[in-house]
């Protein structure tokens, strides 16, 4: 295939700090997270891009599940019994095990935000940060597919370990 790359290779921009110390028990979105207060620090070599950031009431994180050992085509996720394939799901045993989450923003101290609503386990590596725009990141939505029936009882479940073991 002609353009395809065979490594690509993304260097943390910081560390995401959660009172979640492993998978087992963090909630599974950030809307099941409400209240939950995190840190993100940032190394210095990139804190010159914070700036402007403070002006933004949630941001998206873009991390990397660093707990992932391995992938999985088809899983069974969290809010539903039977198997999908990995790109219908937001489990994250990925190819690329990466992972997003919109958080807000509580306030921005030099390198460190505080945020909150934070789903991510301790200790995460983050790769990027952007701004949350409604105007750009919300859509109008006509089908979820098989998550339909289950979406709306996300703050019910937590992880149960089941990607890392």
């Amino acid at each position: 295939m002609k353009g395809r790359a065979t490594d690509i290779t993304y260097r943390p921009v910081g560390i995401i700090y959660t009172p979640f110390k492993e998978p087992r028990g963090t909630p599974i979105q950030p809307a099941a997270a409400a209240g939950v207060n995190g840190k993100v620090v940032i190394f210095p070599e990139y804190a010159e891009g914070l700036k402007d950031l403070e002006g933004f009431s949630h941001v998206i994180l873009i991390y990397h599940f660093h707990l992932i050992r391995r992938s999985m085509l088809r899983v069974r996720p969290f809010l539903d019994d039977e198997m999908h394939g990995v790109f219908s799901t937001r489990a994250p045993c990925r190819p690329n095990p990466i992972g997003i989450s919109v958080v807000r923003l509580k306030r921005l101290e030099g390198n460190v935000l505080h945020v909150q609503d934070v789903d991510i386990v301790n200790e995460t590596p983050l790769l990027d940060i952007k701004p949350y725009v409604p105007e750009f990141d919300v859509r109008a939505v006509e089908k979820t597919g098989w998550l339909e029936k289950n979406a709306r009882r996300s703050s019910e479940f937590r992880d149960d370990g089941r990607f890392v073991e």
